[in-house]
This record gives structure tokens, sequence and C-alpha cells, in this order.
């Protein structure tokens, strides 16, 4: 075992004494699973993130995968090196027994935030996060991981407004075979493939969906399909979209095509890949498209 490697495995067995190590200055989110909050660093008086996981919550979750050996959250996104993705320094648990992790602290807000009051610092960066996002899945799916929960929540503005990263790995998988089985329906309802809504054996084109669902949304400010309650909103995405250019008529036509390729209900005719769409945007990525800012 290299240096590095054994500095990350006693990070993931030591303790932590969040009190202690930490002066907490705000409660900055709460999720469904998980708790986090703007920390300082005692020692080195550094603004971080804390994320503290529901222990009950978690092992229910990773007790789905029983016997397969899933890394959890802090061991994937340790390992996961991007520029649009958060940083996370450690893992482990703390003196409660609860699972933490330790990042860099992003000041947001959520895309999904701006989207909803249709904050100005979207103007003019709508196509670039779309492609932050997309370098941040492929960057995932690089490292051998499907995210699982793609949407604009888990996209995060960084510092100075320029950028977004990609957040919250606590649903992903290795991406092997012995993950895809059908059963494993988690996520937002808003952004699932078909073939995960009706319990189908799936792969990483789940994330080339719930990918271009999102970046559907960022370009227009709405679904794709009509917002259901949550449970339904599923069950309609085994029909045609709403074409993005009923919203944003004058999008360059090559970037609507290639998001109706990445949110195709048939998983034959959807983007193999994310790299696909990223190859497909090439020639508009540095364009100033007015309709998508």
């Amino acid at each position: 075992m290299g240096f590095l490697k054994r500095v990350q495995s006693a990070f993931s067995t030591r303790r932590l004494d969040v009190k202690s190590r930490f002066e907490l200055l705000r409660e900055a989110i709460s999720g469904t699973m998980s708790k986090f909050y703007m920390v300082r660093d005692r020692a080195t008086g550094e603004t971080l993130g804390l994320k503290v996981l529901d222990r009950k919550k978690t092992a229910t979750f990773e007790a789905r995968f029983k016997g397969l050996h899933k890394p959890s959250e802090g061991e994937i996104a340790l390992g996961l090196r991007h520029p649009s993705i958060v940083r996370t320094y450690e893992h482990g648990l703390t003196t409660e027994g609860s699972p933490y992790l330790v990042m860099e602290f992003l000041p947001g807000p959520g895309v999904h935030a701006l989207l909803l009051v249709q904050d100005p610092r979207l103007d003019g960066r709508r196509l670039r996060f779309v492609h932050q996002a997309a370098e941040a899945v492929a960057a995932v799916h690089a490292a051998g991981y499907l995210h699982r929960d793609l949407s604009p929540r888990n996209l995060m503005l960084a510092e100075g407004g320029e950028s977004i990263k990609l957040i919250d790995f606590g649903l992903s998988i290795p991406a092997q075979p012995a993950f895809f089985q059908p059963g494993n329906r988690t996520g937002n309802p808003n952004y699932m493939a078909p073939e995960l809504v009706h319990r189908r054996e799936t792969d990483h084109r789940v994330d080339v969906f719930a990918f271009g669902v999102t970046a559907y949304e960022i370009l227009t400010s709405h679904l794709p399909w009509p917002e259901g309650r949550t449970g339904q909103a599923a069950m309609t995405h085994d029909k045609r979209p709403f074409a993005v250019q009923r919203w944003r008529p004058d999008i360059h036509p090559t970037l609507a095509d290639a998001i109706h390729r990445c949110i195709e209900p048939n998983v034959k005719r959807r983007y193999p890949s994310i790299e696909e769409f990223l190859h497909a945007i090439h020639s508009v990525e540095c364009e100033d498209l007015s309709a998508a800012g």
C-alpha cells in the first residue's frame, strides 16, 4: 500500500470528534440521508464542508448490496478528482459511529435554486454549466462509477459563480454488472430513465438520461415532461418529451438534437456514453447561444 493510501486508510479508521476538531458555523443543507455543515477547522482556520450521514438510513441503503463489497460514499468521493467535481479530503466515522466526509465548501446555491428564481447568474452561463456537468459525469464514469442521482439539485455553484461542481455520491455505485440488476430504484423521479422506473436491468445510460433531463432543464428552465407528484412523474418518461425548441426556439439544432438523444426513452437509441454527447456538441460548445443564456 502506497503512502497516500496508508494516510487515507488511517483517516477512514480514526474516529472524528466533530466539536473538538471543528467550529460549526452553520447547517447548510439537510438531506434525506445526511446533514451538511459549514465548518471551520480549529487547527488550520480553513472553512470546509462536513457531511454527516444518518447511520441507520445509510446502513439500509448499503444492505441492498450485501456481499458485493460496495465501496462507501466516502471511498467513492475520495477517489474522484476533476475540476467540476466537489473535492473530498477525508472520510471515516464520528465518535458517535456516523459516517462522515470532509470536503471543500461550495458557497452555492444549487442550480435548482437558480432555476427556480431565474437567477441572473444563469445569464450567458447555461451552456457552460451544461458542458461542465457533462465533463463531471464523464469523469465519474471514467473512474468506474455511476452517480445515480444526477439533477440540478446536485450541481452547486462554485466560488465566483462562473462554474458548477457535481456533488453527493450517496447513491453512487460501481459500474459493474453485479450492481446493474433490476430492483434498485433510487433517485429523483423527475430524472429517472424508463428502464430504472420499470425495474429493468440498467447500466451507465441511466446517468446519460438523468444528465439529459438536467441539461434540458438548465437550458430551458422546464422539464421535458409535465411534472407530476412524487412517484408518478417518472411514469411519463416512456412518452416523447416536449421538444427543446418549445421553450428555446432559437437554440442551436445540434445542441437540441444531442439533448434529445440523451433523454431518448428507448435505451438502445440513447447515447451509449456521455462522451458521445460531448463530442456531438463540440462544434457549438464555445458559441454564444442566446437561446442557452
